[in-house]
């Protein structure tokens, strides 16, 4: 007798009261409502669901102390309308540091107007050469290996010889000479350089690859002309093109500081800058951010964000600017850091998330199918009541 009491008390705590099967009423609307109130839970389910698996990327701001290290800015830009020969590569900051004429990690590739790769060495087949050929070349290499021709007035200490022309030219710039008459200096005429200009003049080319630098402010320009220091100035010599206007189009395919990191895109990728003046000086200031990427795998990706302003100006005699013609990113780093750090979103919120949409769209699709049911049944009994009287 008391199990019972019990029992009957326990029965009281019951949220979810049974009615008899007999009582029940089974609409169409309410099948409707079921129907569509069940394609509704699926839909938000599979949307939390992808959310949940999704990977959650938290962003944590403080100070840079990394000290001493190097910086890897990748290049991809072309320039439809200026000669590989033509353009110089240079980098250097406020360190102290120079990279004149770099050469090292940045290729460049011959295009033609319409911008077709006019050479790839690497990939070029020459067939198997022949005997005179072999010969030829033999005969070449002991002609000149115990020669060691003039460089003009610029020798130095480690550069005594100029076999070539790019020998002289070198020679020159370490000198702070300009680069005046190449027709009067022996090694260039016998490579023909002033011809390979001449050749060049109506084609494009592509600068790839990356530059290392100081992590710290610095610049590096594209420009026309072999740069050399005259008085602790950079300049570029430009009289061996006659005063030619340089049309300084791009097309900036990529240009990132560091490793790409998932989900960013840099400001300046497929960038386009159609010259409609010559001589232009195309400036991009560069303010980069430092960011560290931990993956959930705990690998850290060390790399930068940057943001950029644009500016360009026509540097001729009658425009009144000086510059020098060409595309210069001067870049300068911010203090602070900031960490992207991946997680994995938390299952109990997923599980709360669950419930929700469940308990949700069933209250509100009862809400629903009692309104309908007793709306129907309201007008079905005025209807009655109109057909009696």
């Amino acid at each position: 007798m008391q199990t019972n009491e019990w029992a009957a008390k326990l029965r009281r705590f019951d949220a979810y009261p049974k009615t008899l099967d007999d009582f029940r009423v089974k609409t169409f609307g309410g099948a409707a409502v079921t129907i569509i109130s069940g394609f509704f839970m699926i839909l938000l389910f599979v949307s939390e669901l992808q959310y949940y698996l999704t990977l959650e990327v938290t962003e944590e701001l403080f100070v840079d102390t990394s000290r001493g290290e190097k910086m890897r800015i990748n290049i991809d830009i072309l320039f439809p309308k200026v000669p590989c020969a033509y353009l110089s590569i240079d980098a250097m900051d406020i360190a102290g540091e120079q990279q004149i004429d770099v050469d090292h990690n940045l290729f460049k590739r011959r295009m033609d107007l319409q911008g077709n790769v006019l050479d790839e060495p690497e990939k070029e087949d020459l067939g198997d050469p022949s005997d005179e050929f072999l010969q030829a070349i033999k005969n070449l290499e002991n002609k000149t290996a115990n020669v060691c021709e003039s460089c003009y007035g610029a020798e130095t200490e480690d550069l005594r010889c100029c076999n070539t022309c790019e020998d002289v030219r070198e020679a020159y710039r370490r000198k702070g000479w300009a680069f005046n008459n190449p027709d009067s200096i022996e090694q260039c005429k016998r490579e023909g350089w002033s011809e390979k200009l001449k050749q060049q003049k109506n084609e494009g080319c592509q600068v790839y690859g990356y530059l290392e630098v100081n992590k710290v402010a610095g610049n590096f320009h594209f420009a026309p002309g072999k740069s050399f220091q005259q008085h602790h100035v950079h300049v570029h010599d430009l009289q061996p093109f006659g005063g030619e206007k340089f049309n300084l189009s791009h097309h900036v395919n990529h240009l990132s500081f560091g490793t790409d990191i998932p989900g960013r895109v840099n400001p300046l990728d497929g960038h386009l800058v159609a010259a409609k003046q010559g001589s232009m000086m195309y400036q991009y200031f560069v303010k980069i951010v430092p960011t560290i990427y931990k993956k959930i795998s705990r690998q850290e990706v060390r790399t930068n964000q940057f943001s950029v302003t644009k500016h360009q100006k026509q540097v001729t005699a009658a425009s009144g600017e000086q510059g020098l013609p060409g595309v210069f990113v001067l870049y300068e780093l911010s203090p602070m850091m900031v960490q992207f750090t991946e997680k994995q979103r938390s299952f109990m919120h997923f599980l709360t998330g669950v419930c929700a949409i469940v308990g949700g769209v069933f209250t509100v699709a009862g809400l629903i199918d009692s309104l309908i049911y007793h709306s129907a049944r309201a007008i079905q009994q005025k209807i009655d009541l109109g057909k009696a009287s």
